[in-house]
Protein backbone atom coordinates (compact mmCIF):
# COMPACT_ATOMS: atom_id res chain seq x y z
CA UNK A 1 0.00 0.00 0.00
CA UNK A 2 1.08 3.59 -0.99
CA UNK A 3 1.47 6.15 1.72
CA UNK A 4 -1.62 9.18 0.98
CA UNK A 5 1.36 11.63 0.37
CA UNK A 6 3.44 9.40 -2.04
CA UNK A 7 -0.09 8.80 -3.66
CA UNK A 8 -0.86 12.48 -4.46
CA UNK A 9 2.66 13.33 -5.32
CA UNK A 10 2.43 11.15 -8.09
CA UNK A 11 -1.64 11.97 -9.14
CA UNK A 12 -2.14 12.85 -12.49
CA UNK A 13 -4.50 15.66 -11.66
CA UNK A 14 -2.33 16.66 -8.52
CA UNK A 15 -2.37 20.56 -8.43
CA UNK A 16 0.57 22.40 -6.50
CA UNK A 17 -1.42 25.36 -5.96
CA UNK A 18 -4.88 23.45 -4.44
CA UNK A 19 -4.00 21.96 -1.15
CA UNK A 20 -4.65 18.20 -1.09
CA UNK A 21 -7.08 16.88 1.93
CA UNK A 22 -4.82 13.63 3.19
CA UNK A 23 -7.94 12.23 5.18
CA UNK A 24 -11.55 11.90 3.87
CA UNK A 25 -15.18 11.72 5.86
CA UNK A 26 -17.28 9.46 3.76
CA UNK A 27 -21.58 9.65 3.63
CA UNK A 28 -23.82 7.36 2.14
CA UNK A 29 -27.36 7.94 0.63
CA UNK A 30 -31.18 7.27 2.40
CA UNK A 31 -32.96 6.80 -1.07
CA UNK A 32 -36.36 8.54 -0.37
CA UNK A 33 -37.43 9.19 -3.70
CA UNK A 34 -37.16 5.09 -4.09
CA UNK A 35 -35.00 2.01 -4.91
CA UNK A 36 -33.82 -0.67 -6.66
CA UNK A 37 -31.91 -3.55 -8.87
CA UNK A 38 -32.52 -1.40 -11.80
CA UNK A 39 -33.04 2.17 -13.34
CA UNK A 40 -36.10 3.70 -14.93
CA UNK A 41 -38.02 0.54 -14.18
CA UNK A 42 -40.44 -0.95 -11.57
CA UNK A 43 -38.87 -4.25 -12.35
CA UNK A 44 -38.18 -5.48 -8.31
CA UNK A 45 -37.96 -2.38 -7.02
CA UNK A 46 -38.33 -1.57 -3.37
CA UNK A 47 -40.50 0.21 -1.51
CA UNK A 48 -38.68 2.65 0.45
CA UNK A 49 -40.35 2.24 4.31
CA UNK A 50 -39.35 3.62 7.36
CA UNK A 51 -38.26 0.16 7.81
CA UNK A 52 -35.90 0.08 5.10
CA UNK A 53 -34.56 3.58 5.54
CA UNK A 54 -33.71 2.15 9.35
CA UNK A 55 -31.77 -1.10 7.59
CA UNK A 56 -29.59 1.86 5.52
CA UNK A 57 -28.93 4.32 8.34
CA UNK A 58 -27.75 1.73 10.45
CA UNK A 59 -25.72 -0.35 8.28
CA UNK A 60 -24.20 3.42 7.08
CA UNK A 61 -23.61 3.90 10.98
CA UNK A 62 -22.16 0.48 11.82
CA UNK A 63 -19.82 0.37 8.85
CA UNK A 64 -18.53 3.64 9.91
CA UNK A 65 -19.94 6.18 7.15
CA UNK A 66 -19.82 9.63 8.69
CA UNK A 67 -23.06 10.53 7.90
CA UNK A 68 -25.99 10.22 5.32
CA UNK A 69 -27.21 12.50 3.13
CA UNK A 70 -31.41 12.47 3.15
CA UNK A 71 -32.31 14.76 -0.98
CA UNK A 72 -35.29 17.12 -0.94
CA UNK A 73 -38.17 17.57 -3.52
CA UNK A 74 -41.64 16.99 -4.56
CA UNK A 75 -40.24 13.51 -5.76
CA UNK A 76 -39.02 12.48 -2.26
CA UNK A 77 -39.87 11.90 1.60
CA UNK A 78 -39.66 15.05 3.87
CA UNK A 79 -35.81 14.82 4.80
CA UNK A 80 -36.49 16.27 7.84
CA UNK A 81 -39.11 14.17 9.38
CA UNK A 82 -36.79 11.07 8.33
CA UNK A 83 -34.27 12.21 10.10
CA UNK A 84 -36.44 12.76 13.29
CA UNK A 85 -37.66 9.00 12.92
CA UNK A 86 -34.28 7.73 12.38
CA UNK A 87 -32.24 9.92 14.83
CA UNK A 88 -32.93 7.95 17.78
CA UNK A 89 -32.27 4.53 15.93
CA UNK A 90 -28.42 5.36 15.50
CA UNK A 91 -25.58 6.59 17.26
CA UNK A 92 -23.28 7.95 15.66
CA UNK A 93 -24.17 8.89 12.46
CA UNK A 94 -24.75 12.35 11.13
CA UNK A 95 -28.14 13.55 8.90
CA UNK A 96 -27.71 15.69 6.04
CA UNK A 97 -30.83 17.64 5.97
CA UNK A 98 -32.19 20.58 3.31
CA UNK A 99 -33.23 23.50 3.97
CA UNK A 100 -34.83 25.70 1.01
CA UNK A 101 -34.61 29.25 0.65
CA UNK A 102 -37.59 30.67 -0.63
CA UNK A 103 -39.55 27.68 0.70
CA UNK A 104 -38.84 28.11 4.42
CA UNK A 105 -38.73 31.43 6.43
CA UNK A 106 -34.78 31.45 8.17
CA UNK A 107 -36.41 31.91 11.51
CA UNK A 108 -38.65 28.92 11.44
CA UNK A 109 -35.45 26.69 9.65
CA UNK A 110 -33.12 27.81 12.24
CA UNK A 111 -35.57 26.51 14.85
CA UNK A 112 -35.95 23.17 12.94
CA UNK A 113 -31.86 23.24 12.76
CA UNK A 114 -31.33 23.58 16.30
CA UNK A 115 -34.23 21.15 17.37
CA UNK A 116 -33.04 18.32 15.31
CA UNK A 117 -29.27 18.71 16.69
CA UNK A 118 -30.24 19.21 19.98
CA UNK A 119 -32.55 15.63 19.39
CA UNK A 120 -30.07 14.07 17.67
CA UNK A 121 -26.86 14.98 20.13
CA UNK A 122 -24.83 17.37 17.77
CA UNK A 123 -25.64 15.14 14.51
CA UNK A 124 -27.09 17.59 12.32
CA UNK A 125 -25.25 18.50 8.79
CA UNK A 126 -27.37 21.26 6.81
CA UNK A 127 -27.53 21.13 3.17
CA UNK A 128 -28.36 24.68 1.39
CA UNK A 129 -30.79 23.81 -1.56
CA UNK A 130 -31.28 26.65 -3.69
CA UNK A 131 -33.96 24.32 -5.99
CA UNK A 132 -33.23 24.06 -10.25
CA UNK A 133 -36.05 22.98 -11.12
CA UNK A 134 -38.74 25.61 -12.32
CA UNK A 135 -42.11 23.58 -12.69
CA UNK A 136 -41.48 22.23 -9.53
CA UNK A 137 -40.79 25.59 -7.74
CA UNK A 138 -43.81 26.88 -9.16
CA UNK A 139 -45.91 24.06 -7.78
CA UNK A 140 -44.56 24.70 -4.44
CA UNK A 141 -45.16 28.26 -5.03
CA UNK A 142 -41.76 29.79 -5.61
CA UNK A 143 -41.70 31.28 -8.50
CA UNK A 144 -38.47 33.30 -8.48
CA UNK A 145 -35.81 32.94 -11.21
CA UNK A 146 -32.22 31.92 -11.41
CA UNK A 147 -31.09 35.33 -10.36
CA UNK A 148 -33.37 35.68 -7.33
CA UNK A 149 -32.92 32.46 -6.16
CA UNK A 150 -29.32 32.96 -5.10
CA UNK A 151 -30.22 36.71 -3.55
CA UNK A 152 -32.81 35.19 -1.62
CA UNK A 153 -30.25 32.47 -0.36
CA UNK A 154 -27.69 35.07 0.27
CA UNK A 155 -30.26 37.17 2.36
CA UNK A 156 -31.85 33.66 3.88
CA UNK A 157 -28.47 32.70 5.28
CA UNK A 158 -27.44 35.55 7.14
CA UNK A 159 -30.63 35.86 8.99
CA UNK A 160 -30.41 31.75 9.72
CA UNK A 161 -26.75 31.83 10.70
CA UNK A 162 -26.95 35.08 12.74
CA UNK A 163 -30.18 33.47 14.68
CA UNK A 164 -28.48 29.69 15.28
CA UNK A 165 -25.33 32.27 16.67
CA UNK A 166 -27.33 33.21 19.35
CA UNK A 167 -27.75 37.14 17.91
CA UNK A 168 -30.95 38.65 18.26
CA UNK A 169 -31.67 39.92 14.14
CA UNK A 170 -33.40 42.85 13.13
CA UNK A 171 -32.70 42.52 9.12
CA UNK A 172 -34.58 44.06 6.09
CA UNK A 173 -33.37 43.21 2.86
CA UNK A 174 -34.92 42.79 -1.04
CA UNK A 175 -36.54 39.47 -0.07
CA UNK A 176 -36.65 39.42 3.60
CA UNK A 177 -37.75 41.56 6.66
CA UNK A 178 -37.13 40.22 10.25
CA UNK A 179 -37.87 42.17 13.94
CA UNK A 180 -37.06 41.29 16.91
CA UNK A 181 -35.73 37.57 15.34
CA UNK A 182 -34.23 35.39 18.47
CA UNK A 183 -33.34 31.45 18.69
CA UNK A 184 -34.35 30.81 22.32
CA UNK A 185 -32.63 27.40 22.18
CA UNK A 186 -29.08 26.90 20.46
CA UNK A 187 -27.87 24.03 18.35
CA UNK A 188 -25.31 21.06 20.17
CA UNK A 189 -22.60 22.47 17.23
CA UNK A 190 -21.42 25.61 17.81
CA UNK A 191 -21.31 28.23 16.54
CA UNK A 192 -24.06 26.37 13.76
CA UNK A 193 -23.81 22.81 12.25
CA UNK A 194 -22.04 22.94 9.44
CA UNK A 195 -23.56 24.44 6.12
CA UNK A 196 -22.79 22.29 3.00
CA UNK A 197 -24.02 24.46 -0.42
CA UNK A 198 -24.04 23.57 -4.52
CA UNK A 199 -24.47 25.34 -7.54
CA UNK A 200 -22.16 25.57 -10.32
CA UNK A 201 -22.61 28.85 -11.87
CA UNK A 202 -20.88 32.24 -10.98
CA UNK A 203 -23.75 33.26 -8.58
CA UNK A 204 -23.72 29.97 -6.26
CA UNK A 205 -19.87 30.50 -6.33
CA UNK A 206 -20.05 33.54 -4.70
CA UNK A 207 -22.71 32.16 -1.89
CA UNK A 208 -20.38 29.55 -1.35
CA UNK A 209 -17.35 31.51 -0.84
CA UNK A 210 -19.07 33.70 1.39
CA UNK A 211 -21.24 31.72 3.38
CA UNK A 212 -21.02 28.32 3.60
CA UNK A 213 -18.31 25.56 4.54
CA UNK A 214 -18.32 22.66 2.62
CA UNK A 215 -18.79 23.29 -1.38
CA UNK A 216 -20.47 19.98 -2.92
CA UNK A 217 -20.64 19.21 -6.31
CA UNK A 218 -21.59 16.63 -8.32
CA UNK A 219 -19.10 14.28 -9.80
CA UNK A 220 -17.27 15.69 -12.41
CA UNK A 221 -14.12 14.97 -13.59
CA UNK A 222 -11.37 15.78 -11.04
CA UNK A 223 -10.08 18.34 -13.70
CA UNK A 224 -12.88 20.06 -13.90
CA UNK A 225 -13.93 19.69 -10.31
CA UNK A 226 -10.46 21.54 -9.70
CA UNK A 227 -11.53 24.46 -11.49
CA UNK A 228 -14.78 25.06 -9.40
CA UNK A 229 -12.03 24.40 -6.00
CA UNK A 230 -9.63 26.77 -7.66
CA UNK A 231 -12.31 29.47 -8.48
CA UNK A 232 -14.06 28.90 -4.66
CA UNK A 233 -10.97 29.11 -3.00
CA UNK A 234 -10.07 32.22 -4.79
CA UNK A 235 -13.47 34.17 -3.90
CA UNK A 236 -12.89 33.01 -0.16
CA UNK A 237 -10.12 33.99 0.05
CA UNK A 238 -10.24 37.46 -0.96
CA UNK A 239 -12.73 37.79 1.56
CA UNK A 240 -10.70 36.25 3.97
CA UNK A 241 -12.50 33.05 4.19
CA UNK A 242 -11.49 29.16 3.96
CA UNK A 243 -14.27 26.72 2.18
CA UNK A 244 -14.04 22.62 2.32
CA UNK A 245 -15.10 20.68 -0.94
CA UNK A 246 -17.12 17.47 -1.05
CA UNK A 247 -18.30 15.34 -4.18
CA UNK A 248 -21.70 13.24 -4.85
CA UNK A 249 -21.07 10.70 -6.14
CA UNK A 250 -22.62 6.87 -7.44
CA UNK A 251 -20.65 4.40 -6.76
CA UNK A 252 -20.29 0.14 -8.28
CA UNK A 253 -18.16 -1.71 -6.72
CA UNK A 254 -17.28 -5.76 -7.50
CA UNK A 255 -14.52 -8.11 -6.87
CA UNK A 256 -13.43 -7.30 -10.39
CA UNK A 257 -13.38 -4.62 -12.65
CA UNK A 258 -14.98 -7.08 -15.71
CA UNK A 259 -17.86 -7.45 -12.94
CA UNK A 260 -18.31 -3.86 -12.03
CA UNK A 261 -18.99 -2.52 -15.19
CA UNK A 262 -20.99 -5.87 -16.24
CA UNK A 263 -23.61 -4.34 -12.98
CA UNK A 264 -23.17 -1.01 -14.24
CA UNK A 265 -24.66 -2.45 -17.94
CA UNK A 266 -27.07 -4.30 -16.14
CA UNK A 267 -28.47 -1.38 -13.96
CA UNK A 268 -29.63 0.14 -16.92
CA UNK A 269 -30.67 -2.52 -19.11
CA UNK A 270 -34.32 -1.56 -18.90
CA UNK A 271 -33.55 1.78 -20.21
CA UNK A 272 -34.41 2.29 -23.35
CA UNK A 273 -34.54 5.62 -25.79
CA UNK A 274 -37.79 7.12 -25.18
CA UNK A 275 -37.55 6.51 -21.59
CA UNK A 276 -34.23 8.22 -21.99
CA UNK A 277 -35.44 11.23 -24.20
CA UNK A 278 -38.30 11.65 -21.60
CA UNK A 279 -36.00 12.35 -18.78
CA UNK A 280 -33.66 14.59 -20.59
CA UNK A 281 -36.53 16.72 -21.66
CA UNK A 282 -37.37 17.24 -18.24
CA UNK A 283 -33.60 18.01 -17.30
CA UNK A 284 -33.83 20.11 -20.30
CA UNK A 285 -36.26 22.93 -18.48
CA UNK A 286 -34.51 22.98 -15.59
CA UNK A 287 -32.15 26.27 -15.02
CA UNK A 288 -29.52 24.93 -13.02
CA UNK A 289 -26.05 25.00 -14.39
CA UNK A 290 -24.98 21.78 -12.23
CA UNK A 291 -28.03 19.84 -14.39
CA UNK A 292 -26.17 20.79 -17.43
CA UNK A 293 -23.16 20.31 -16.97
CA UNK A 294 -24.13 16.64 -15.75
CA UNK A 295 -26.91 15.98 -18.96
CA UNK A 296 -23.38 17.80 -21.25
CA UNK A 297 -21.49 14.67 -19.86
CA UNK A 298 -23.38 11.97 -21.72
CA UNK A 299 -25.61 13.85 -24.14
CA UNK A 300 -27.98 11.76 -23.74
CA UNK A 301 -26.34 9.22 -25.57
CA UNK A 302 -25.18 5.20 -24.18
CA UNK A 303 -22.54 4.75 -26.39
CA UNK A 304 -19.91 7.13 -24.66
CA UNK A 305 -20.71 6.54 -20.94
CA UNK A 306 -17.02 6.53 -19.83
CA UNK A 307 -16.56 10.10 -18.93
CA UNK A 308 -12.99 10.18 -17.34
CA UNK A 309 -10.81 7.25 -16.02
CA UNK A 310 -13.59 4.93 -14.20
CA UNK A 311 -15.93 7.24 -14.23
CA UNK A 312 -19.71 6.36 -15.87
CA UNK A 313 -22.13 8.76 -16.55
CA UNK A 314 -24.92 6.33 -17.45
CA UNK A 315 -27.00 7.17 -13.79
CA UNK A 316 -27.82 10.19 -15.84
CA UNK A 317 -29.36 9.16 -18.47
CA UNK A 318 -32.82 9.33 -16.41
CA UNK A 319 -32.07 10.79 -13.16
CA UNK A 320 -31.21 14.31 -12.33
CA UNK A 321 -28.67 15.67 -9.98
CA UNK A 322 -26.07 13.43 -9.61
CA UNK A 323 -25.41 11.39 -12.20
CA UNK A 324 -22.22 9.68 -12.66
CA UNK A 325 -20.83 6.59 -10.78
CA UNK A 326 -17.07 5.27 -10.13
CA UNK A 327 -16.83 1.95 -11.26
CA UNK A 328 -14.72 -0.84 -10.63
CA UNK A 329 -13.05 -2.77 -8.17
CA UNK A 330 -12.27 -1.75 -4.50
CA UNK A 331 -8.42 -0.59 -4.94
CA UNK A 332 -9.17 1.35 -8.48
CA UNK A 333 -12.51 2.72 -6.56
CA UNK A 334 -10.34 4.17 -3.81
CA UNK A 335 -7.45 5.14 -6.23
CA UNK A 336 -9.89 7.55 -8.12
CA UNK A 337 -11.22 8.81 -4.36
CA UNK A 338 -8.04 9.74 -4.04
CA UNK A 339 -7.30 11.73 -7.04
CA UNK A 340 -10.31 13.36 -5.93
CA UNK A 341 -8.32 14.48 -2.58
CA UNK A 342 -5.53 15.61 -4.67
CA UNK A 343 -7.58 18.62 -5.77
CA UNK A 344 -8.91 19.48 -2.18
CA UNK A 345 -11.84 16.92 -1.27
CA UNK A 346 -12.39 16.20 2.09
CA UNK A 347 -15.31 14.93 1.97
CA UNK A 348 -17.54 12.07 -0.65
CA UNK A 349 -21.48 11.74 -0.77
CA UNK A 350 -21.86 8.35 -2.15
CA UNK A 351 -24.94 6.09 -3.24
CA UNK A 352 -25.23 2.61 -5.37
CA UNK A 353 -27.70 0.51 -6.18
CA UNK A 354 -29.93 -1.15 -4.26
CA UNK A 355 -28.70 1.40 -1.40
CA UNK A 356 -28.42 -1.40 1.62
CA UNK A 357 -26.10 -3.85 -0.43
CA UNK A 358 -24.41 -1.37 -2.19
CA UNK A 359 -23.46 -0.05 1.30
CA UNK A 360 -21.76 -2.66 2.63
CA UNK A 361 -19.90 -3.18 -0.21
CA UNK A 362 -18.21 -0.13 -0.45
CA UNK A 363 -18.37 0.09 3.14
CA UNK A 364 -16.50 -3.45 3.78
CA UNK A 365 -13.65 -3.08 0.18
CA UNK A 366 -13.44 0.16 -0.35
CA UNK A 367 -13.67 2.04 3.23
CA UNK A 368 -10.79 0.37 4.86
CA UNK A 369 -8.58 1.48 1.78
CA UNK A 370 -9.43 5.16 2.72
CA UNK A 371 -7.39 7.51 4.75
CA UNK A 372 -10.69 8.34 6.74
CA UNK A 373 -11.22 11.82 9.31
CA UNK A 374 -11.04 10.76 13.00
CA UNK A 375 -14.53 11.62 13.66
CA UNK A 376 -15.99 8.65 10.97
CA UNK A 377 -16.78 5.66 12.79
CA UNK A 378 -17.20 4.35 16.76
CA UNK A 379 -14.95 6.25 19.12
CA UNK A 380 -11.93 3.91 19.66
CA UNK A 381 -13.18 1.73 16.79
CA UNK A 382 -11.13 1.49 13.59
CA UNK A 383 -14.20 0.18 11.32
CA UNK A 384 -13.53 -3.01 9.40
CA UNK A 385 -10.18 -4.00 11.34
CA UNK A 386 -10.98 -6.36 14.03
CA UNK A 387 -12.16 -9.82 13.67
CA UNK A 388 -12.67 -12.70 13.88
CA UNK A 389 -15.15 -12.30 10.28
CA UNK A 390 -16.38 -15.11 8.93
CA UNK A 391 -17.99 -18.17 9.94
CA UNK A 392 -15.74 -20.08 12.47
CA UNK A 393 -14.47 -23.19 10.12
CA UNK A 394 -15.57 -26.41 11.80
CA UNK A 395 -16.99 -24.97 14.83
CA UNK A 396 -13.25 -24.15 16.05
CA UNK A 397 -10.58 -22.60 13.64
CA UNK A 398 -10.90 -18.91 13.38
CA UNK A 399 -10.49 -17.48 9.57
CA UNK A 400 -7.34 -16.02 8.50
CA UNK A 401 -7.30 -12.40 9.89
CA UNK A 402 -6.81 -10.33 6.56
CA UNK A 403 -6.20 -6.96 7.86
CA UNK A 404 -6.22 -3.94 5.07
CA UNK A 405 -4.45 -0.82 6.15
CA UNK A 406 -4.94 2.75 4.05
CA UNK A 407 -3.36 4.12 1.43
Amino acid sequence: MTSPASFFAKSAVADPTLPAATEANVLWFLPTHGDGHYLGTSHKAREVSLGYLRQIAQAADQLGYFGVLIPTGRSCEDSWIVASALAGLTERLRFLVAVRPGLLSPAVAARMTATLDRISGGRALINVVTGGDPVENKGDGFFADHAERYEITAEFLDIYTRLLKGEDVNFEGKHFKVEGGKLLYPPVQQPHPPLFFGGSSASAHDVAARQVQKYLTWGEPPAQVAEKIRDIRARAAALGREVTFGVRLHVIVRDTAAEAWAAADDLIRYVDDATIAEAQKVFSRMDSEGQRRMSALHGGRRDKLEVAPNLWAGVGLVRGGAGTALVGDPETVAERLKEYMAVGVDTFVLSGYPHLEEAYRFGESVLPLLPRAAGTGAPGVVTNHRGPFGEIIGNAIVPEARRVSAS
